[in-house]
């Protein structure tokens, strides 16, 4: 009997970190998304802490769709990325996206579409664009045994703001590999690239990341972590290897 309910629990844990590698997932989860990069700036001695704090916030809409909210605010402390701001701590900008997505997946696929905006929060210049921005969001996935396999995408252009900063006209492409192990691990390789259409220039880390869910009392947590390697990135941008560290906490519906 005890094997039993241990399985069963490991089985349900195991579908909870399936869900977790589904973006648009009836799931509300809370990422602290820690973000470690070097070797950034014009001279290449630039380091940034990035910790991204990211709810995701489903609504049931009828029984037929959901809308699932994915809210992006990073707070970032940066040291001599630019000569004339040795060191920076604040808010960066934030970036809403709202996705309306079929309560079941389509003939096995599950997608997602919207609008999203950039917002800018930055509480310093040197951490974001100072610049409003909006356009298409989009995400498409299959989950087929313990795989999710599938891309996110998102297009900005800048609509108001500073007219001393560049306009945004941005592409975002996140294609996602992930294995979800019976025990609850999960195993993704990932590609964050954005392409600055106004400069011509790609930031493309590409991520290996490993995560656990597990449980302390009723609360439910994943832990994931990982390098990240810069493909290309722009001249002032990070280079060589980076790394990340995910705590998320899970609030599966019914909680």
């Amino acid at each position: 009997m005890l094997a039993f309910a241990t399985s069963a629990v490991a089985q349900g844990s195991a579908e909870l970190a399936k869900e977790l590698a589904n973006p648009v997932s009836s799931l509300i989860s809370v990422p602290l998304q820690s973000n470690f990069d070097h070797d950034i700036g014009p001279l290449d001695q630039g380091r940034r802490y990035t910790l991204n704090i990211q709810p995701v916030i489903p609504v049931s809409l009828n029984e037929d769709w959901n809308l699932i909210s994915r809210t992006i605010v990073p707070v970032i402390n940066q040291e001599d990325v630019f000569p004339q701001a040795p060191e920076k701590t604040g808010l960066g900008d934030t970036t809403q996206s709202l996705f309306f997505s079929p309560a079941e997946p389509v003939n096995g696929i599950t997608w997602g579409i919207g609008p999203a905006f950039l917002l800018p929060t930055a509480t310093e210049p040197h951490l974001g664009t100072e610049q409003w921005g909006a356009g298409p969001t989009g995400v498409v996935l299959k989950q087929t045994g313990g795989w999710t396999i599938g891309g996110l995408v998102n297009h900005i252009w800048s609509f108001a703001g500073s007219d001393n900063r560049d306009d945004i006209n941005s592409t975002f492409v996140q294609p996602f590999f992930a294995y979800t192990t019976p025990d609850a691990w999960t195993f993704t390789l990932q590609a964050e690239s954005t392409y600055d259409w106004e400069n011509e220039q790609w930031n493309a880390p590409v991520a290996f990341l490993v995560a656990k869910l597990f449980q302390v009392g009723q609360q439910t947590y994943q832990i994931q972590a990982g390098p990240r390697y810069y493909a290309d990135s722009p001249d002032t941008g990070a280079d060589n290897m980076g790394f990340r560290l995910n705590f998320i906490l899970l609030f599966p519906a019914g909680d």
